[in-house]
């Protein structure tokens, strides 16, 4: 079963935004057993969303749209959906009572746009909007399902899982689709591809090796497809087994969870804390952390010590050995974490210190130079990276680092 995605919005087309609806789309179609074949971005024209609609619904027989539903003139999705289905628009009483209300918890009188925000084709299915004021749209022609849904994320992702996830399984039939995605750290994707030859070359032929590498880690992703879902995972769990005994010391997550959840699970699971004390990572090791509900249970704080006089004054970081050896030294960054866990009171700490660029390197240490330590209950380990000429992918590299060296002196 193949469907197609369509997003609709100059603001894709020129960079204004990034379209993360369709990502999200197909890997949650893909979960019922719905392959994503196709994603295209149109601008608010009329000829485009027709033109690439009527191209869609000859190769597909589901098609989702985003976009172009809002209640000012460049937003002419609807009204072009109606025409070509040969619709009229009609008021919806309870769409227009539900839009007064959002308006008037805010203040704000109803005009005349906002009143064409409960004008709905006759002829479609209309799916309430619970965290918006644009209707979602299904219409059906020729064994055909079209599903025009708001291009805001938020209110996207509502209607999806609230209605459509579940009503699509009553229209198509579908295999299930199963994957297992794998976190693994400290090696690089050929290396990995090496060590991991024999075991791919043995994989059963129903089950499907992916490597999506990223800044710090590889995924491997296995899928397979079929009609009986206990024997999937049963397949699945017995490859699990061999690639953990091939890679015991590299396996720190699996599903995609982030590293930052991974940490938080073993710190949780012994009712431990953690601080940071951040130089080059400007506090995103802290934002990793804190960006999950909970983390209030096992992270204290963070201080960012951009300056040597902060990593002195509050860290007790010692003048000398920053004088000597630098602030992105081996000495520096143990006294960093240190003086962090101390400060904080936690039962870990991590610290960072490095030139993430793209100015401040020397020949002796080029951006990219980093220096990450930990420091645990009882001892403190840390560790040089040599890592890019790119500030942003530093930033990230050394924070997954340096989480990473958190789980491993947790679990050591």
């Amino acid at each position: 079963m193949q469907a197609e995605i369509i997003t609709i919005g100059d603001e894709i087309l020129i960079g204004q935004i990034v379209d993360t609806n369709s990502a999200w789309m197909a890997k949650e179609l893909n979960n019922i057993g719905i392959h994503v074949g196709k994603i295209t971005s149109i601008s608010d024209q009329k000829e485009d969303i027709v033109s690439s609609l009527q191209q869609a619904m000859n190769r597909v027989s589901l098609v989702l749209i985003t976009g172009g539903l809002g209640p000012t003139n460049d937003d002419i999705t609807k009204k072009t959906l109606s025409d070509l289905f040969e619709m009229s628009l009609v008021q919806d009483d309870l769409i227009y009572a539900k839009v007064e209300k959002r308006l008037a918890q805010r203040g704000i009188p109803m005009n005349r746009f906002n009143c064409d925000q409960a004008l709905v084709p006759n002829g479609a299915k209309i799916i309430p909007n619970n965290y918006g004021t644009a209707p979602c749209m299904w219409f059906e022609k020729d064994g055909k399902i079209v599903i025009s849904m708001p291009g805001v994320p938020f209110e996207m992702k509502g209607i999806m899982r609230d209605e459509i996830l579940n009503e699509l399984p009553n229209y198509f039939s579908t295999p299930i689709i199963l994957h297992k995605t794998i976190m693994t750290d400290g090696i690089g994707e050929s290396v990995l591809a090496e060590m991991l030859s024999e075991w791919e070359t043995n994989l059963p032929s129903c089950v499907k090796l992916a490597y999506l590498p990223s800044p710090g880690l590889v995924r491997l992703r296995m899928s397979t497809t079929g009609s009986d879902k206990k024997e999937l995972e049963s397949i699945i769990e017995e490859q699990l087994i061999k690639l953990r005994n091939i890679l015991p010391e590299n396996i720190f997550g699996y599903d995609d969870e982030p590293i930052e959840l991974t940490v938080a699970k073993l710190l949780c699971a012994q009712s431990k804390t953690v601080g940071t004390a951040e130089s080059c990572t400007g506090g995103n090791i802290a934002h990793l952390i804190t960006s999950h509900s909970g983390s209030s249970a096992y992270f204290k704080g963070a201080v960012v010590a951009y300056s040597n006089e902060v990593k002195e004054n509050l860290l007790k970081v010692k003048h000398q050995d920053l004088e000597e050896y630098g602030a992105v030294s081996q000495k520096v960054v143990e006294q960093m974490a240190l003086g962090a866990k101390k400060v904080l009171a936690t039962d870990y700490a991590i610290a960072t210190s490095g030139i993430a660029g793209p100015d401040g390197g020397t020949q002796e240490k080029p951006v990219g130079t980093v220096w990450i330590a930990v420091a645990g209950p009882n001892e403190v380990v840390s560790k040089l990276f040599n890592l890019y000429p790119n500030r942003e992918r530093n930033i990230h590299v050394a924070s997954v680092n340096a989480l990473n060296m958190l789980r491993k002196l947790i679990t050591k």
